[in-house]
């Protein structure tokens, strides 16, 4: 499932029993957007969706676990998305079950304001 994850038609279709997305290319994979806000990645380990301190004992609950990568320094840093079950590849139910969970947790989450993307002018001394 995981070369199927990049597609961004696949996601486009794979999420629309529950609302539009759009997918943007990030890093090692796609962003899932419902109204401009992300609440799923779709990355070579696999499909995760936003998880919060509300919604993660039903991750845990569900045995799903949370995403983790690793920087240069070796160190394990564990993110605030969780494995989106395998059900919900199969069941339109359950992927509207758990999608609507992702993007609650993502509407709750406190809004990072924009970097700006120009440099500020050296001031000379």
């Amino acid at each position: 499932m995981a070369d199927a994850a990049f597609d961004p038609d696949f996601l486009i279709d794979l999420f629309a029993p529950f609302a539009r997305v759009t997918v943007k290319r990030m890093f090692s994979g796609h962003a899932v957007y419902r109204d401009g806000i992300v609440f799923a990645l779709a990355i070579q380990a696999g499909l995760f969706l936003k998880a919060d301190a509300e919604t993660t004992p039903l991750f845990e609950a569900a045995g799903m676990p949370p995403f983790t990568y690793g920087r240069a320094s070796g160190e394990r840093i564990v993110a605030s998305y969780r494995r989106m079950p395998d059900a919900c590849f199969d069941d339109e139910d359950e992927l509207r079950k758990w999608a609507a969970i992702a993007w609650e947790a993502a509407r709750r989450a406190p809004v990072k304001p924009k970097r700006s993307r120009s440099k500020a002018p050296r001031q000379e001394r």
